[in-house]
């Protein structure tokens, strides 16, 4: 597919994928609000445990055999057979051992709520397996509109529709459990209703070969990645208590919120389509460089204003019982930008024959993070807070570095556009400080939740009309495409 098709195919698909982004990202905070409220940090605290668990089971049993779905040029009924078949295996193994090691898991945090809790997760984990190869080839296809409609529905359905009059009804932890499943379910059997493939086992395949060492770099890279996401948790879950869990679990889903929804929008519509740019490194280079700057420059100070309001905003939505995840979900809100970097570039890696590189470059920062938590624990979550953050800062150093060799994009190239959103997160972060001091003496959380927030945004809204060059020229074109108001791009810079 030539370029200019192969972008319009891809803005359609990222268009679509923002927008049903934007509408989970408004469930998803909805639901947490109303279930912490509901069930406090204690409860919580078993739920994110659980999570914790799914995550990693959902690791090894979810796309490892379905990813390659979406890296092959062309696709036959025979690649899905295969792939499905073993994605089945793999979900039936893993939701198996999940099973199995509830009660142990109970054991070794010291709860026996977390076992019946884990038991549910596993249901969970076969269900996500099986859903891999309809997820994978409506991503291959950049149908992202039905897939986003697909995941949007299951969510809510799920977490409110389930979730909610559960917790109201008594089921504790149980509740999200059950929310959890629910929404795995309903994404399943929408994904497959989409996107019907072949069913009928095969185990063997030609290309068998590629299959597994694709699915044993997916499999390693999401162990590693797992780690150093969720280590933390386990850390906090074992060294202190449930509450401590909730308290840090709130605070990071809420600060991950923005992160984790944009990575997904973006992520696989950037691997998809960069899959089909291979063999064109500079037309690779000239994506990847536009996501970053525009993660960069707009991101950057949308974090810090957040970053800034975090407290306020953890009283307003939760209440004091809460108050402790405020400098937490500060110190998180501060890694939004670095963590997004970080999704948007390990495709590059992937597209550029590179793919075994996440794993090599994250191992090392493995190995130091888990000594450094292990004693941050025991000082409580705003120590691991700080760790947490360090290590986010270092991964995506690490990955963006690579990609910068792999596509001969200049340091200098990347730095400018981290300057100009230092630039603009300065000028948004003095903007909410001086709002929030104008109706400090109120001592009310939601008056200057507003007043910080209304400044933070009139003070980037007044950049963006007075000095957009400050943006720099690819965020300028992007926001110009998005608000065509705005005026066209007033410079262009030289790409690699």
């Amino acid at each position: 597919m030539s370029a200019a098709p192969l972008r319009s195919l891809a803005e359609r698909a990222f268009q679509w994928s923002a927008l049903t982004t934007t509408g989970r990202f408004l469930l998803q905070f909805v639901a947490q609000v109303v279930l912490a409220r509901l069930l406090g940090p204690d409860n919580y605290g078993v739920y994110g445990i659980g999570m914790v668990v799914l995550t990693f089971a959902a690791f090894l049993s979810g796309n490892a055999f379905s990813y390659i779905l979406m890296l092959k040029d062309q696709v036959d009924e025979d690649d899905v057979r295969f792939a499905f078949t073993w994605q089945a295996i793999a979900g039936v193994a893993c939701a198996a051992a999940v099973w199995a090691g509830a009660q142990p898991l109970a054991g070794f945090f010291g709860d026996p709520r977390v076992a019946p809790m884990v038991r549910w997760m596993s249901a969970a984990c076969l269900l996500t397996a099986l859903a891999g190869p309809a997820t994978c080839l409506l991503q291959r296809e950049l149908n992202f509109r039905a897939l986003g409609l697909v995941q949007l529905a299951s969510y809510g359905l799920g977490y409110l529709a389930v979730g909610v009059p559960l917790a109201l009804a008594g089921w504790g932890p149980q509740a999200l459990a059950a929310a959890c499943v629910t929404q795995a379910a309903l994404a399943l059997v929408g994904c497959y209703a989409v996107r019907p493939h072949a069913l009928r086992p095969r185990l063997r395949h030609p290309l068998a070969a590629d299959v597994w060492d694709t699915g044993r770099t997916v499999f390693s890279t999401n162990v590693i990645n797992w780690l150093l996401t969720n280590l933390d948790r386990l850390l906090i879950g074992r060294m202190l208590n449930a509450q401590s869990v909730g308290l840090y679990s709130v605070a990071y889903n809420i600060a991950s919120i923005p992160n984790v929804l944009l990575v997904g929008a973006l992520q696989p519509t950037f691997l998809a389509a960069g899959a089909r740019l291979q063999q064109q490194p500079q037309q690779l280079a000239r994506a990847w460089l536009t996501l970053l700057a525009c993660v960069l420059v707009f991101l950057m100070p949308a974090a810090t204003v957040m970053a800034l309001l975090a407290r306020d905003l953890v009283l307003v939505l939760y209440g004091p019982a809460w108050a402790p995840a405020g400098w937490v979900m500060a110190v998180l809100f501060l890694c939004v930008p670095a963590f997004a970097c970080w999704g948007l570039s390990t495709p590059v890696l992937w597209n550029t024959g590179r793919k075994h590189l996440e794993v090599r470059l994250q191992l090392p920062v493995l190995v130091a993070a888990l000594p450094a938590w292990w004693l941050a624990a025991p000082h409580g979550i705003r120590a691991v807070a700080l760790v947490s953050a360090a290590v986010i800062l270092v991964r995506t150093v690490a990955i963006a570095a690579a990609c910068m060799h792999a596509l001969a994009v200049p340091a200098g190239v990347l730095l400018r556009h981290v300057a100009r959103g230092l630039l603009l997160a300065a000028v948004c972060a003095a903007a909410v400080l001086a709002g929030r001091e104008a109706v400090e003496r109120l001592h009310a959380p939601l008056a200057t939740l507003l007043a910080g927030g209304a400044a933070g945004l009139l003070a980037a809204l007044a950049m963006v009309a007075l000095r957009p060059d400050l943006l720099g020229a690819e965020a300028h074109r992007v926001l110009h495409r998005l608000v065509p108001a705005i005026g066209p791009a007033w410079a262009t810079e030289p790409h690699p």
